[in-house]
């Protein structure tokens, strides 16, 4: 399943891994342990907080990394520590509700990843270099 494919990727892969690509192979093997096809899952909810310099629409971006169709409706959630959590709730409401009959929701984030910000002080425009 999903997590024996993660164990995979701390061997030192997930280095060179963003949080969308990260997050399409938790999706892979999620739909794989379910043993569905992928076009049943029509909503994908996926939690993730450190979103700078991953690009737009975290969520979105692994659906379609993980080969699920254009059609699946993505929603990323941004609720701090409890991203992934909040995902899986909200999904469980939205079953309960009838709103969908499938929905894979979880979180995907990659702390090695994520970039270190400083006040640039006064400089203002232009490269500035750290010693």
């Amino acid at each position: 399943g999903c997590f024996e494919h993660l164990l995979v990727l701390l061997e030192g892969l997930c280095l060179l891994l963003q949080p969308p690509q990260l997050g399409a192979v938790a999706i892979q093997g999620a739909i794989e342990r379910a043993g569905i096809p992928k076009e049943e899952v029509k909503e994908v909810l996926m939690g993730n907080v450190l979103q700078a310099n991953i690009g737009q629409a975290p969520a979105r971006q692994a659906t379609l990394f993980a080969g699920l169709p254009k059609s699946t409706v993505c929603t990323t959630i941004n609720k701090v520590c409890a991203s992934g959590m909040k995902s899986v709730m909200i999904g469980a409401q939205m079953l309960m509700c009838g709103e969908q009959d499938v929905i894979l929701a979880g979180g995907m984030e990659s702390m090695s990843n994520v970039p270190f910000y400083m006040k640039r002080g006064e400089t203002s425009y232009g490269g500035l270099r750290l010693n």
